[in-house]
């Protein structure tokens, strides 16, 4: 999260959501205009006003203090609707189940009507929003003068690059019709989603030190890769995966614990606990190595946060880790060899 919003480059101060926007021709013309004020790596059109640069104030996220939560009341269907929101965020990426709870409890209604302006170009920020409903025309300046660049219809965000570094509204956000948005002030922001994004990240990039199987990796890879990782909560009890389904995704455990438990082949052959995983431990990686289904059942033995690795992203960043992998497949085959004698034995 950090790398993309901070180390990198700063992200636009609009997000349209995951689909194109309905004028997206329009927007096709204006992209390389737009992003210019995010990235010195981009050529600017000649008649663009390159705004000034982004100046962070003094904030230490390691030390915030803690904050007073805030709730504002909804219905369940709002509720479930901001979840599935803010799940599209890419800032709100490393938040867990908690964390998106927090947040969605946080953000109150915000009714507007057409010719309203959510955001003012120039002004300082006050909110960060989720549109609910609504057409929404986004505009920058150029040539001192505001350009439409784009339209948010019923979905998409806006709004945190202003809170995120203390600058001025990079854009106008103007109602085209009635809609409703849901807002978080800015104080409640960086409180919840800047802080918990950060020290997630922290916790991620220490986790990922102590795991053997990434000690090929450089430093800017593990970055990567905490990047990457997502947090899921699994109850006592409940499965991981099971054995025999499809491998998409290998895990690291935050905390708490999961028990590994095999199936021989045999009929009516039962179950047997091979080990206990506990903390800093990691698992699943080998169904996407060999692309076979999971060889064996993984099952928290109490309530466990585990950080997740999708498939696309253990093959694009782990290619160092290859000659650990194969070792780790060589292993995996010995046992699994050792548990087939074992079994016929029973």
């Amino acid at each position: 999260i950090y790398q993309d919003y901070h180390f990198n480059q700063l992200p636009p101060d609009v997000n349209p959501g995951p689909s194109a926007p309905p004028n997206a021709e329009e927007v096709k013309e204006t992209e390389d205009s737009f992003m210019a004020t995010q990235s010195d790596t981009v050529s600017q059109p000649a008649n663009y006003t390159r705004r000034g640069g982004v100046a962070a104030e003094s904030w230490d996220p390691e030390n915030e203090e803690p904050h007073e939560k805030v709730v504002y009341p909804k219905t369940d269907e709002q509720k479930a609707s901001l979840t599935e929101s803010i799940k599209n965020i890419l800032l709100f990426r490393c938040l867990d189940e908690d964390d998106r709870t927090e947040v969605v409890d946080a953000m109150f209604e915000r009714k507007v009507s057409p010719g309203e302006d959510v955001i003012t170009y120039g002004e300082p920020g006050d909110n960060f929003y989720i549109i609910e409903s609504g057409t929404y025309d986004i505009f920058i300046s150029a040539d001192g003068e505001l350009k439409k660049v784009a339209q948010y219809e019923d979905k998409g965000s806006f709004g945190e690059l202003a809170l995120m570094y203390n600058t001025p509204r990079a854009a106008t956000i103007r109602a085209v019709t009635d809609g409703t948005l849901w807002a978080m002030s800015r104080e409640t922001f960086r409180s919840i989603v800047l802080t918990k994004a950060f020290k997630k990240r922290k916790l991620y990039e220490s986790l990922l030190e102590s795991v053997d199987l990434l000690k090929d990796l450089s430093a800017y890879d593990r970055m990567s890769l905490a990047d990457a990782l997502h947090t899921r909560i699994v109850e006592a009890g409940e499965p991981v995966f099971l054995q025999g389904e499809v491998g998409q995704e290998m895990y690291f455990i935050e905390s708490g614990s999961v028990v590994v438990k095999m199936k021989g082949s045999e009929e009516n052959a039962e179950e047997v606990e091979l080990c206990d995983l506990v903390q800093n431990d990691y698992f699943g990686e080998l169904a996407l190595i060999t692309k076979n289904p999971r060889a064996a059942s993984v099952i928290a033995k109490e309530r466990t946060r585990l950080a997740v690795l999708e498939v696309d992203s253990f093959e694009r960043i782990l290619g160092p880790c290859k000659a650990t992998l194969e070792q780790k497949q060589e292993e995996y085959a010995e046992r699994r060899q050792q548990f087939s004698t074992l079994s016929q034995r029973l």
